[in-house]
């Protein structure tokens, strides 16, 4: 029966798997959606019953998906840590405590619980191929994004030092803070323009930070796609330590050494 089960919540190859993340897809889309009108006052006058009644009916669901995924495991604790057990028990427990926080003075902390519930869109990215696949290859290239990223704080630090020495608090650039704000903007192409360089070595140095930004914004899309290039494509999943990441022909887990579950 776990076996069964685990297939069914886990796996999304088989026909019934597949049915069952179509299901969960469309009630977290709903869900969401239902977050986002309950904020428009106008719609949670008129179908604040409604979106009530959806609301219950989703967390049934979603509480049925949770207890069921935790008895599918052979290590409950593993999962209910694990990030996506994380997610799944936020998309859940602001309804619930919903119950046990009444009155007045509690209506602004049930609104902001309510709000958490917009977390459940990050349960998509289960049930979708390109969104494990994306997050395979972001864990992958982790240490080289973070090699870029600490790259670019040295520049910005080191551009927007010099930025405040060739301008100064007389042309806006009142910090070494406040220069590294404007070279992050610059170098992201976004240009606020509320701080511009007003002399030439300014902008010249403005100049040459726009160029490298173009340069810049390409590097971690490369590694990215590098690492989804190289990602496999099953979706098996070890129903022991719950590691997704096998070769397409792999029978045992990489990680643990477990048999994989690969009834077609």
């Amino acid at each position: 029966m776990k076996r069964k089960l685990h297939e069914l919540i886990f796996e999304a190859d088989t026909p019934s798997g597949k049915v069952f993340d179509i299901v969960l897809l469309f009630s977290i889309l709903l869900s969401v959606l239902v977050v986002i009108l309950e904020s428009v006052p106008r719609y949670d006058l008129l179908y604040g019953d409604e979106f009530y009644l959806i609301e219950w009916i989703i967390t049934s669901l979603f509480t049925i998906e949770y207890v069921f995924r935790i008895y599918a495991v052979k290590k409950p604790v593993r999962y209910i840590f694990s990030f996506y057990g994380v997610i799944d028990l936020l998309s859940i427990l602001p309804t619930y405590l919903g119950l046990f926080l009444g009155g007045m003075e509690s209506l602004m902390v049930i609104r902001a619980l309510r709000l958490i519930r917009v977390f459940r869109i990050f349960k998509l990215t289960r049930y979708s191929e390109a969104g494990r696949s994306l997050g395979r290859a972001l864990w992958k290239s982790r240490a080289k994004i973070s090699v870029f990223l600490f790259f670019v704080l040295t520049l910005v630090l080191i551009i927007g030092t010099m930025m405040y020495l060739i301008e100064g608090g007389e042309n806006g650039f009142h910090s070494i803070p406040e220069s590294v704000y404007w070279a992050i903007v610059t170098m992201t192409t976004v240009g606020y323009g509320d701080i511009a360089p007003v002399t030439s070595i300014g902008k010249m140095l403005a100049s040459m930070v726009m160029i490298i930004g173009y340069a810049i914004i390409a590097v971690p899309t490369g590694i990215v796609s590098v690492e989804i290039f190289r990602t496999q494509k099953n979706t098996l999943v070890c129903e022991h330590c719950l590691e997704d990441v096998h070769e397409d022909d792999a029978q045992y887990c990489r990680k643990c050494g477990g048999k994989l579950n690969l009834t077609p």
